[in-house]
C-alpha cells in the first residue's frame, strides 16, 4: 500500500479518492509516520479477503471423491 504525505494528499485528494474507490487503498503519512489508511467503503477489512464461495457453480465435486484412487493407495501401503 502506497504512503502519501499529508500535504500531497490535500493537493491530490480527488485523484486519491477516485483510486481508493477503484480498490487501490493508500496510507496518509505525516513526517513519514503513517496516520490513516484510506480504502473503499466496500473493501474487506485488513487481513480479511472474501474468498469463500468465489467459485460457486463453476465445477461439481464427484460423489465418489473421497474414494477416488482407493485401490492405488491401498497398493502403495501394502493393502
Amino acid at each position: 500500500m502506497e504512503a502519501i504525505n499529508i500535504h500531497e494528499a490535500k493537493t491530490r485528494l480527488s485523484q486519491l479518492v477516485a483510486r481508493a474507490a477503484e480498490g487501490e487503498g493508500f496510507i496518509i503519512a505525516k513526517a513519514g509516520k503513517p496516520m490513516a489508511r484510506v480504502t473503499a467503503i466496500d473493501s474487506p477489512a485488513a487481513g480479511q479477503h472474501k474468498r469463500l464461495g468465489f467459485l460457486a457453480g463453476q465445477f461439481q465435486v464427484p460423489n465418489e471423491f473421497d474414494r477416488m484412487g482407493q485401490e492405488e493407495i491401498a497398493k502403495m501401503f501394502g493393502g
